[in-house]
């Protein structure tokens, strides 16, 4: 037991630093081999010897049991529970690795059911600039008309933050309905009036900003979420008063934007004109078919043209908007390499499980195929006891996976609820493999001589 132990510890030390760096990409760390740490070696190698103790202890003590003449004689016959501790590890096992499956399905389900969630706008070659220096403002209007010149950003505007992101909220609101108790934060965007044209946003009720009309300087577009926050069923036209004696009139309402977590709801939110020195944050839409190096270049040249201090950065709002589902999915892929390996050992203790029983049954396969059982009959016959014990790992895991998923599942507004048909496939790809695993060497078994059983006979 000690010197298997040790050559799995070897093994391993290979293993380990050779999917080290593979595992660090995954999951986004930057773990490090601590082949010069002392507690390192001492901790490894006294799990190696508790590990070999355990593994050796049991067959030591069990074996020492035995009498030897009846060993000897061959007559020694063991007892009705001499297979559970075997069976107990088998039904762990899968246990686990169903648990681990299930997991895995409600992982990758919840990410699509949010990846497939309307975001109120259209990502597709949107690009945001940060603006570094509030001087740029000034300039933004010789920046914007040279940038269009060029042919290679389609439309343009100004924020005062991301559309990926909101770095406002301000309170002072009031409207008529307004009970003492409501509350009056919104989450605020200072936009530009193309700004709705540029992003694509989805004008449900009402119209856009416009710069052709200076009276939108006192006007707001809303969100469905502020509308039902608001209380009003028909908002457009309708006045909020902000900050004191300030009236402003509601002319729009979009689709709500997701513009934090698309796991969580979205909040009510304003979009009221920016002055043009408030925004902090450019937003180009890239011409379609140019080439977005090309489009990347010009906006370069022309922004260090008005701004040569600082460095021109950028952001694809599609993939700033796909870093928001990072966690999950390095929880996804995780958990996928780790039933995986659950299942790989799994399948190693159940076949070395079926290939001890068959060995113990030879003779008896022997004797039923001379007497005519065919291939199919013994193989159902060995396959029986082990696929009981996957059926009992599967009931034992559905409550467990099921329990542990929906305290998960509780950390999001925006969430999946969890399908029969989760826990069918995670049962069915269990008893599929155990299947295939347990009929590897029944087959073998039940297509053998049975004259080489027979014999010593």
């Amino acid at each position: 037991s000690l010197l298997v132990t040790v050559l799995a510890f070897t093994l391993a030390l290979g293993l380990v630093q050779l999917c080290l760096p593979f595992f660090n990409q995954i999951a986004d760390k930057e773990m490090i081999f601590p082949l010069n740490n002392v507690w390192f070696w001492v901790l490894g190698a006294a799990f190696s010897l508790f590990t070999a103790f355990l593994a050796g202890s049991y067959p030591a003590f069990y074996l020492s049991s035995f009498q030897p003449v009846k060993a000897l004689k061959g007559s020694f016959q063991q007892g009705r529970l001499a297979h559970v501790p075997r069976k107990v590890l088998v039904v762990l096992q899968f246990t686990v690795s169903i648990i681990l499956i299930i997991g895995t399905l409600v992982v990758f389900q919840q990410i699509q059911h949010t990846k497939d969630r309307s975001i109120g706008y259209d990502q597709d070659r949107l690009v945001n600039i940060p603006i570094k220096d509030g001087r740029f403002n000034s300039h933004y209007n010789a920046f914007k008309n040279e940038l269009l010149q060029s042919r290679t950003v389609q439309e343009i505007a100004l924020a005062s933050s991301p559309i990926t992101q909101t770095w406002s909220t301000s309170s002072g609101f009031d409207w008529e309905g307004r009970a003492p108790e409501d509350g009056d934060m919104f989450t605020t965007v200072r936009v530009t009036p193309d700004f709705g044209q540029t992003v694509g946003w989805r004008v449900l009720e009402g119209r856009d900003f416009s710069s052709n009309l200076s009276t939108d300087s006192s006007a707001f577009v809303i969100n469905e979420a502020a509308v039902q926050y608001l209380g009003f069923e028909d908002p457009i036209g309708k006045t909020i008063n902000w900050g004191g004696d300030e009236q402003y009139k509601i002319i729009g309402v979009v689709e709500d934007m997701i513009t934090q977590s698309p796991y969580e709801a979205v909040g009510q939110m304003i979009f009221v004109l920016s002055s043009g020195s408030d925004s902090d944050n450019i937003i180009a839409k890239l011409t379609p078919g140019v080439a977005t190096q090309e489009a990347l270049q010009t906006l370069e040249q022309l922004y260090k043209k008005y701004d040569p201090i600082n460095p021109f950065e950028y952001e694809f709002v599609d993939q700033d908007y796909a870093e928001k589902f990072g966690d999950e999915e390095r929880i996804g892929n995780l958990a996928g390499i780790f039933t995986m390996l659950a299942i790989f050992i799994s399948c190693m203790g159940l076949f070395g499980m079926i290939s001890f029983v068959i060995q113990q049954r030879a003779k008896e396969i022997g004797i039923r195929k001379i007497l005519g059982a065919s291939v199919q009959t013994i193989v159902g016959l060995l396959s029986k006891d082990f696929i009981q014990l996957v059926i009992f790992a599967i009931v034992l895991a559905v409550p467990i996976a099921w329990y542990f998923a929906e305290r998960w599942l509780e950390n999001y507004v925006y969430r999946i609820q969890m399908g029969w048909w989760i826990f069918a496939i995670a049962g069915t790809l269990a008893l599929t493999i155990a299947f295939l695993t347990v009929s590897l060497q029944s087959i073998s078994a039940a297509l053998a001589n049975p004259i080489e059983a027979l014999r010593d006979e």
